[in-house]
């Protein structure tokens, strides 16, 4: 990258920072990786991790995931089916009996699936299945459920395995038979828990001996152990009312509960904490078509297949947020179908996702391109901050 180039982003970047606000005082801490061709072409940390203690972005510094969990997940199921452990076409209710004689929810009431729920289902996010959300029905049902997870956490600290949490998300009515729509939700956590039936491992440790000890991820993990704690980013919340950026006390899925200590519950679709060097190493192995130097962790054809899109033209419309036009989806991640539809610059074969505190990671294999670009705070910061980088990045190749 040209020195001018490099400025633009500079300047891109550090306006994100502010956020909403006006006050530089009230800037949240940022990082970005830049891959071309196998190598960084460009690295930084802006600002500070923790603002209060006032500890600075370093390149340790650890981040927490959130739903760019989601991808390492749908690496870990794709190794169970390269080595015949688990088919695509197996049903979820072959491992769980929550996913076992299933309803759907309608508006004359429950109703039986005709079809169940499929491995291939739950990576597509085609299954029915839903996020707590009191805004419709199913989602108020699952909140419901989710709520009473909580306090069964905060009150009686009596936290539900990976695998009880998943039979109950199973118990819940599906949103709509099987395959006939896209709705973001849980699935990833529900692979999670057939994955320890699997192997007989809990998640963690299956990603552990599977993925991040190959290829030496040492800092990626459901949690942050007490003498790594100084490198986790505080995570910020903004305040229109004081038009300030506060440490955020929402308790998203739990999870800025259970990162500070090792949980029950191991989120196969937003638990994972992890550094820039950590998933940049996971980021080098997809782009090299599931190698790392000498290390192998998915066959060449699996990530081809993986990393394209899965959803027909139906599920297409369920698909329809607005930081996703051009995109398909398939293998809990976006993938570009529409370049001519995004409204950023990419290429039709770019795949990534990002996550709920504003982390996003992408990778264009025709451009041999990647990014990694970390901040912590609720919500993010809205999609534009991301296409500005996009752009500015695509237009130094």
């Amino acid at each position: 990258m040209n020195q001018e180039i490099l400025k633009r982003l500079d300047t891109a970047i550090e306006g994100t920072l502010l956020g909403n606000c006006a006050d530089p005082d009230c800037n949240v801490g940022a990082a970005i990786c830049v891959l071309h061709k196998g190598g960084e072409i460009y690295r930084k940390e802006y600002g500070e991790a923790d603002k209060e203690k006032k500890i600075p972005m370093r390149k340790d510094t650890i981040f927490r995931c959130y739903s760019m969990t989601k991808p390492i997940t749908s690496v870990a199921v794709m190794t169970l089916v390269e080595s015949g452990k688990l088919s695509l076409s197996d049903t979820a209710g072959m491992y769980l009996p929550g996913f076992q004689n299933q309803k759907v929810y309608t508006k004359d009431g429950l109703v039986p699936v005709k079809t169940e729920v499929t491995i291939q289902h739950l990576l597509d996010m085609t299954a029915g299945v839903v996020y707590p959300d009191g805004s419709y029905e199913v989602g108020k049902i699952m909140q419901d459920m989710i709520d009473e997870y909580y306090r069964k956490i905060f009150e009686e600290d009596t936290p539900t395995s990976t695998y009880d949490l998943a039979n109950q998300i199973g118990e819940m009515p599906l949103e709509f038979q099987p395959g006939e729509g896209w709705r973001y939700s849980f699935c990833a956590d529900v692979l999670g828990a057939i994955i320890e039936v699997v192997t007989g491992m809990k998640f963690g440790e299956y990603l552990k001996k599977t993925i991040f000890d190959p290829l030496g991820m040492t800092d990626t993990d459901f949690y942050v152990p007490e003498d790594k704690i100084d490198r986790l980013m505080q995570n910020y919340q903004y305040m229109p009312e004081t038009k300030t950026l506060e440490p955020c006390t929402w308790q998203h899925l739990g999870l800025s509960y259970m990162h500070l200590r090792k949980p029950a519950f191991e989120s196969g679709g937003a638990g994972l904490v992890s550094t820039i060097d950590d998933y940049e190493k996971f980021v080098k192995m997809m782009m090299n078509k599931g190698s790392y130097g000498d290390v192998r962790i998915l066959g060449r054809k699996t990530v081809e297949w993986m990393t394209q899109n899965h959803l027909d033209e139906k599920q297409l419309k369920w698909y329809d947020w607005d930081a996703l036009k051009g995109y398909g989806y398939g293998n809990l991640m976006r993938v570009m179908i529409h370049e001519e539809a995004a409204e950023s610059l990419g290429s039709n074969g770019e795949y990534g996702w990002d996550g709920w505190l504003g982390c996003y990671m992408f990778i264009d294999p025709k451009e041999e391109l990647a990014i990694i670009y970390v901040i912590q705070k609720c919500g993010g910061n809205g999609y534009r901050d991301v296409q500005v980088i996009r752009n500015i990045v695509y237009s130094a190749l």
